[in-house]
């Protein structure tokens, strides 16, 4: 399993636009083969930070959805990201 987990940095008076131009991708993505999560969300504290959250089955999965996911041009600048991928190894519930 893959994990794609970070945040990245706009404008404030741009981040709700830049979350909202990603809603259609989102949408594909979480109907797209081996897909198990993905989120671009505003973040609930800082006007400025996009979160991004990806969870994936495979890393054949996330290049083939990465051939077809024609991300959109949001026109936004990001000013800084800090989005990394990480390899699971292992995984179980949280709670309980």
């Amino acid at each position: 399993m893959l994990i794609i987990a970070g945040h990245v940095e706009v404008d404030a008076d741009r981040r709700d636009a830049f979350v909202a131009a990603h809603h259609d991708l989102v949408r594909r993505a979480r109907r797209a083969p081996g897909c198990l999560d993905l989120a671009i969300t505003a973040d609930p504290v800082d006007p400025a930070r996009v979160n991004n959250f990806e969870r994936w089955e495979s890393r054949e999965h996330l290049d083939a959805w990465r051939a077809v996911a024609a991300a959109p041009d949001t026109g936004i600048a990001m000013k800084s990201v800090q989005v990394m991928e990480y390899e699971v190894a292992d995984v179980r519930p949280v709670f309980g």
